[in-house]
C-alpha cells in the first residue's frame, strides 16, 4: 500500500484562502492494515473501531479526457467497518502530524452499512481525544449536522435536513477562517455560517458513529501555514523598529530540543542550531554584548513571566556615534520588554 501526503503551493481558484494544498492519498494496491501515518479513537463510549483501506469503485478525482474514458474505479479508500452498536460511540482516525488554523478540508465519502447509524463526516481542529470539532452526514436521518467535543462532553447538534443516499459518494467539506465555520454538502451550503471560539488550530481526521460502516476517499487540504509567535514577534518588532540591522530569535520546538533559530529577519536562516554565545545566553540569563565597525550585536535572554529564559534574541545595531556597549544593551532592553509580554512558556515560542 502507498501511503503520501504531498505538499504544493497554489492559489484557491474558489473561496477566500490562498496558501498551500496537501492531498492524502491511501494508494491503490491491495487491502491493507490503517496507515502508521494516523491515530485512532474513540470518543464516547464501546469497544475500539476498525479502520483499514479497502478497495472499492470509487470516483477518478480529475474530470475524464473524453466522455469514453471511465469515471469509476476501483481503488483503495479509508473505511470504518467496525459494527458495535453503541449509541455514543465515536471512531476517529486523523493526521496527527500537522496542525491547521485557516483551511479548506473536502473529502468524498460514502454510507456503506449500518443498522443503527449510517453517519459519516470528519474532524477539525483537533486537540486530543477529548477536544475536537465534528461536521458529519447521516443517510438513515438525512440531515448534515455540526457539534463539538469539548473536555469530553459532546455539545448538541446544529445543522439542517437534508438528503444523503446511502451507497453514493458524496462531497462533504469544511472551511475554516478565523472563528468562522462552514460547512458544504456536494458543493453546496449544508449549514448556514457558524462562529465558535473554543478551537483556534488544530488536526484534522475522519469520524464515524456506532455500527456505520462509512468509506473515505479523495481528501485534501488548502491551508495558510501556520506563523509561530517567534515570527509574529520578529515581524512586530522588525516593523516597529526598521533601523535593526538583524534579529534573530532562538527557542526550543519542544521542552526535550535543543536550541535552534526559530525566526530570523533572513527566514532562510531559520532551523539553524544555536551556537556556544546563544547557549551561554540562555544558560546565564544575562544579555552579552559585542561590537564591529559596522555593529553592535546584543544577544539577550528572551524570559517568562516569572524571569526565566526561555529563549534568545539576538540584536545588530548599526552604532552611532558615541555609542557604548552599555547604550547598545539599553536600546535592547527596551526592546525586550515589548517582546517578553507576549511570551507565556518555552513550547510556546515555537507555537503559532
Amino acid at each position: 500500500m502507498r501511503f503520501s501526503a504531498v505538499i504544493i503551493g497554489l492559489t484557491l481558484t474558489a473561496g477566500t484562502l490562498s496558501g498551500a494544498e496537501r492531498t492524502f492519498d491511501f494508494g491503490a494496491t491491495d487491502a491493507v492494515k490503517l496507515p502508521k501515518d494516523m491515530t485512532v479513537f474513540v470518543a464516547g463510549q464501546g469497544g475500539p473501531a476498525d479502520w483499514q483501506i479497502v478497495l472499492d469503485e470509487a470516483p477518478t478525482e480529475l474530470a475524464p479526457v473524453s466522455p469514453l474514458a471511465k469515471t469509476i474505479n476501483r481503488r483503495a479508500v479509508l473505511a470504518q467497518v467496525s459494527t458495535v452498536k453503541v449509541d455514543e460511540r465515536f471512531p476517529v482516525a486523523y493526521f496527527p502530524a500537522d496542525r491547521y488554523g485557516d483551511f479548506s478540508f473536502r473529502t468524498r465519502f460514502k454510507l456503506v452499512d449500518g443498522a443503527g447509524e449510517q453517519i459519516a463526516g470528519v474532524v477539525f481542529r483537533l486537540q486530543d481525544d477529548k477536544n475536537f470539532y465534528v461536521a458529519r452526514a447521516n443517510a438513515l436521518d438525512g440531515n448534515v449536522r455540526f457539534y463539538k467535543f469539548v473536555n469530553g462532553e459532546r455539545t448538541a447538534p446544529v445543522g439542517n435536513d437534508l438528503k444523503v443516499t446511502k451507497g453514493d459518494w458524496h462531497e462533504l467539506e469544511v472551511e475554516c477562517t478565523g472563528n468562522r465555520i462552514q460547512v458544504r454538502l456536494d458543493g453546496k451550503e449544508a449549514i448556514p455560517p457558524l462562529n465558535d471560539n473554543s478551537f483556534a488550530t488544530g488536526k484534522l481526521g475522519f469520524i464515524t458513529k456506532s455500527d456505520a460502516v462509512s468509506y473515505f476517499a479523495d481528501a485534501k487540504v488548502t491551508y495558510r501555514p501556520l506563523v509561530s509567535l517567534a515570527e509574529t514577534i520578529l515581524k512586530a518588532t522588525l516593523e516597529d523598529q526598521p533601523r535593526l540591522l538583524n534579529l534573530r530569535i532562538f527557542g526550543k520546538r519542544r521542552s526535550e530540543d535543543g536550541l535552534v533559530l526559530l525566526a530570523a529577519k533572513n527566514a532562510a536562516e531559520a532551523g539553524k542550531p544555536a551556537g556556544d554565545l546563544e547557549k551561554k545566553v540562555i544558560a546565564e540569563n544575562q544579555i552579552y554584548v559585542g561590537r564591529t565597525r559596522k555593529e553592535f550585536l546584543v544577544t539577550a535572554p528572551l524570559r517568562d513571566r516569572n524571569g526565566e529564559a526561555i529563549g534568545v534574541a539576538q540584536f545588530s545595531l548599526k552604532p552611532f556615534a558615541g555609542q557604548t556597549e552599555a547604550n547598545a544593551a539599553a536600546r535592547v532592553e527596551v526592546m525586550l520588554k515589548d517582546m517578553q509580554r507576549q511570551v507565556g512558556s518555552a513550547d510556546s515560542l515555537a507555537e503559532d
